[in-house]
């Protein structure tokens, strides 16, 4: 399936109401776990999850019936257990998140493959530069596309150089508007008629590049500009999850 497609299906809306009376909303979308057992994860930023301080929240499923509707289906997922400690698997450094969970049947073939998860000799491969047009799927203020819970897609240009090696450029720059809701989306390229270094025809690009953490802000202004954590995390953050499952007893 095309990744506009894929990840369009993949991602969902997160809330929760606080204590406060104010809403947390943020973006997750799932993620196969690198083993054969076919565990899933949602990933999103950490401070999503941080912010959201009850133990369950609520997943904006989707479902499409026999007829070829669509309809949304909010449930409660478990984020934290009975002594608020995080159920949740974050990466050491970043902010990055991802919890396990086994989603609802018309749900779980819609996660993306964890080798669609970009890494550095992938941007290299496909020479990602400033200029470049990325795509973002998220829920800026909460907002959906539509009533039955799908993403708003975004579209941007890469605005900052150089972008490897993550372990020394671990962001890097989109020249677009975020709004509180849209963190933890994925950041993917999705081009149709890209070249490889090296090659002689084209091939498509298509692959998540990262997960948008943040908007630049500067003196309490915001510049309309994105902060993107490389896809490279992501995998780094899912690896140490299936780690973790896997010391886990049966």
């Amino acid at each position: 399936m095309d990744l506009n497609m894929a990840l369009m299906r993949a991602t969902f809306k997160l809330d929760q109401r606080q204590d406060d009376g104010a809403t947390t909303v943020g973006t997750g979308w799932l993620v196969r776990l690198p083993g054969v057992d076919g565990r899933l994860a949602l990933v999103t930023a950490g401070h999503v999850l941080d912010r959201m301080q009850q133990e369950q929240a609520s997943i904006h499923w989707r479902r499409v019936d026999e007829e070829g509707r669509w309809h949304r289906e909010p449930a409660p997922v478990r984020i934290r257990d009975r002594t608020g400690a995080p159920l949740w698997h974050r990466h050491a450094d970043r902010d990055i998140a991802a919890l396990a969970l086994n989603p609802p049947a018309h749900a779980h073939d819609w996660a993306i493959g964890f080798d669609q998860l970009a890494d550095d000799e992938a941007l290299k491969s496909y020479d990602v530069q400033p200029g470049d047009e990325m795509l973002a799927l998220g829920y800026p203020r909460g907002l959906s596309a539509n009533e039955i819970g799908f993403p708003i897609l975004r579209a941007g240009r890469v605005a900052s150089y150089p972008l490897w090696p993550s372990a020394d450029f671990p962001t890097f720059l989109m020249d677009f508007a975020v709004f509180a809701g849209n963190s933890g989306g994925p950041v993917y390229m999705s081009d149709r008629a890209r070249k490889r270094v090296g090659a002689s025809d084209f091939h498509e690009a298509q692959f998540v590049a990262g997960l948008l953490a943040q908007q630049v802000v500067l003196t309490d202004e915001r510049l309309e500009i994105g902060i993107v954590l490389h896809a490279a995390f992501i995998r780094q953050c899912l690896l140490g999850l299936d780690a973790k499952l896997a010391d886990q007893p049966a």
